[in-house]
């Protein structure tokens, strides 16, 4: 016989009466981050605890990434443990202490809670990413975005994932998207380009992605005319590439998708600018298709997509 009892915070299952086992399991809920903090940190302090955070992984093991205000960075360890407290599936918390810097878009990281571990299993629509957050770049807060791409590539279509990374846009368009031609994804950070071609294999897309290492101004030309959509998912410098965006369409035109840092108070104006020359340059009529504000990157400062129409 088997019975079951609640007492407080707990459920008492008590099962088989004549060895009488009782198993006690625990069922509340892990606490906020500032409810945890509150006991360490004073008024003043809590007041700058980040109120969200990057978490790359999955339930098996994941790794946070916070920003850490300078006013209590010296908190930084209390307020790592407190995260591992909260988010049982995090195994890892680092500090950003840089922006992105350089070609690879990389960021200074430090280790401020758990162990010392920094390559994980991303999960995001169905789609496993392998990764390591000290050595590629990748935003988790980007799958929606990913998505709204993904969902507006037809069936038949070849496609250019420009600064491909490890491979998410490239993956989620095949996921969703299985009746696409091919799908070229151009990477120039070697440890991202291996990463890449795992999560490729591990997918089992090797009939529809094309991973390329490289720099997309020498090696794009290769696909130049093969195109029907390319996608551009780098907002600071994009339009030093525009020339290779609009080689590689093809004749009859296509889609670009073009991604761009913008003041609040002129969002869209300098990136449609930037594609409205090269239009003229390459002798092309466009059409915008849709403006989004895609996330906040700084005070009145926001990463933004211009949908556009190539004839």
């Amino acid at each position: 016989m088997t019975g079951i009892k609640k007492s407080n915070n707990f459920i008492i299952i008590v099962h088989n009466h004549l060895v009488k086992i009782v198993l006690r399991v625990d069922m509340r809920r892990p606490k906020k981050l500032k409810e945890i903090l509150r006991e360490k940190l004073d008024d003043k302090e809590l007041a700058y605890v980040p109120s969200s955070f990057d978490i790359v992984g999955s339930r098996d093991g994941a790794v946070a990434l916070v920003e850490i205000p300078k006013e209590i960075y010296h908190r930084r360890r209390e307020i790592g443990e407190a995260i591992l407290t909260v988010h049982r599936n995090v195994k890892a918390v680092y500090a950003k202490k840089s922006s992105r810097f350089g070609v690879y878009r990389l960021r200074e990281l430090e280790l401020i809670a758990g162990e010392q571990i920094s390559e994980v299993l991303h999960k995001e629509y169905g789609v496993s990413l392998k990764l390591d957050v000290l050595r590629v770049y990748f935003s988790p807060r980007e799958s929606t975005e990913r998505m709204r791409i993904a969902s507006q590539v037809k069936e038949g279509e070849s496609v250019m994932v420009m600064f491909a990374g490890v491979g998410p846009y490239a993956l989620i368009i095949a996921k969703k998207q299985p009746q696409v031609d091919k799908i070229i994804a151009i990477e120039i950070n070697p440890v991202a380009y291996r990463y890449m071609v795992e999560n490729i294999k591990l997918n089992k897309f090797e009939d529809k992605i094309i991973p390329v290492l490289g720099d997309v101004k020498k090696v794009s030309y290769r696909w130049y005319g093969c195109c029907d959509r390319v996608v551009m998912p780098l907002p600071k410098g994009a339009k030093f590439f525009l020339d290779n965006a609009f080689n590689v369409l093809k004749k009859e035109g296509g889609y670009i998708h073009f991604y761009n840092w913008a003041k609040e108070n002129e969002l869209y104006v300098n990136a449609y600018r930037e594609l409205e020359k090269s239009a003229v340059l390459f002798n092309r009529e466009m059409k915008i298709i849709n403006l989004r504000k895609v996330l906040p990157y700084s005070p009145r400062v926001y990463k933004v997509c211009l949908d556009v129409r190539v004839f």
